[in-house]
């Protein structure tokens, strides 16, 4: 999907034109995957574009830092207003933002100390990560011949650019298999998530998620569906899931920032169907709070201006 241009980056401390906002081909997070990141969106609502829970994804990347020990050279306070900066400079009314912190230019080698971290946040306008016709009808899933990193391996909690080779990987195969989207298992053969998104089964009324110890992200659009499900009086388990229990579910759904609430309707050539009554009711939710259409909207929503 190409992106969509907007005329400024936030850079290291300034705004930059777009096509300024350059790294040196020796960056140490080009060489070597040294890097932290979050995805975060912009809806528009009845008082203006505001960002869907901002803070948090801001304390999940310096989560992250801390996790790969890279010292973050700005406090959350001027990233937060320096992400909304930037949403009013490029006059976004909805889009998506990414949040980036890397190792850069400096001594080579796996050696990361000695270097600078460079940080940044874009903006660009962004539809349905997995298309509308996904919206509507639901994705088509396999499960991949990749298996998802272990927990020992690289630490799911923090979010970094360098396995994401992972799932690079386990979409490329994916796609190439005419499906949509991957679902990775574990070490062990416990479903872990997709390739970008966490994964939720419905069975018999209660929605089930794999656990962090399956190598899945500790996801934020993962928790509002938590609340979303209480709101509904729908119970929750972080449990372990089987390839079969895909199979089997009654609904399947996806969740991330890019995704969105997303509904699966086959995996592995199994039907799943159309998009089930408490799928469409989540996603009906999600987008009443994400809108500023909901109660739960004052908790999550930053007014960009």
């Amino acid at each position: 999907m190409a992106l969509t241009e907007a005329e400024y980056i936030w850079m290291n401390g300034e705004l930059v034109p777009w096509g300024d906002a350059r790294v040196h081909v020796l960056t140490h997070g080009l060489h070597y995957g040294t890097g932290v990141l979050e995805g975060t969106r912009v809806y528009a609502t009845p008082d203006g574009p505001a960002v869907f829970r901002l803070d948090d994804h801001i304390d999940r990347l310096y989560r992250s830092a801390h996790i790969m020990r890279m010292r973050l050279p700005y406090g959350k306070e001027q990233l937060r207003q320096a992400s909304l900066e930037l949403v009013r400079s490029n006059g976004h009314q909805a889009c998506y933002l990414r949040h980036l912190a890397n190792v850069g230019y400096g001594a080579m080698g796996i050696d990361p100390r000695a270097n600078p971290i460079d940080v940044m946040v874009a903006s660009w306008e962004w539809g349905a990560y997995l298309g509308e016709e996904a919206v509507q009808r639901g994705v088509r899933l396999m499960v991949s011949s990749w298996r998802r990193n272990d927990a020992n391996v690289v630490p799911p909690v923090a979010k970094a650019t360098g396995p994401y080779l992972n799932s690079v990987l386990a979409k490329l195969e994916a796609l190439e298999a005419g499906f949509d989207e991957a679902v990775l298992l574990s070490g062990t053969g416990m479903v872990s998530e997709c390739s970008g998104e966490n994964i939720f089964v419905v069975v018999d009324g209660t929605l089930i998620t794999p656990p962090v110890n399956a190598g899945a992200l500790q996801g934020i659009t993962q928790s509002t569906v938590f609340t979303l499900a209480a709101e509904l009086g729908l119970p929750v388990r972080v449990d372990n899931l089987v390839r079969s229990d895909l199979y089997t579910a009654d609904e399947v759904f996806l969740s991330g920032t890019a995704a969105e609430l997303t509904p699966v309707r086959s995996i592995d050539h199994r039907e799943v169907g159309e998009p089930g009554p408490i799928t469409r009711q989540l996603m009906g939710l999600f987008d009443d709070v994400v809108h500023g259409r909901s109660p739960l909207s004052e908790k999550w929503l930053t007014r960009v201006s």
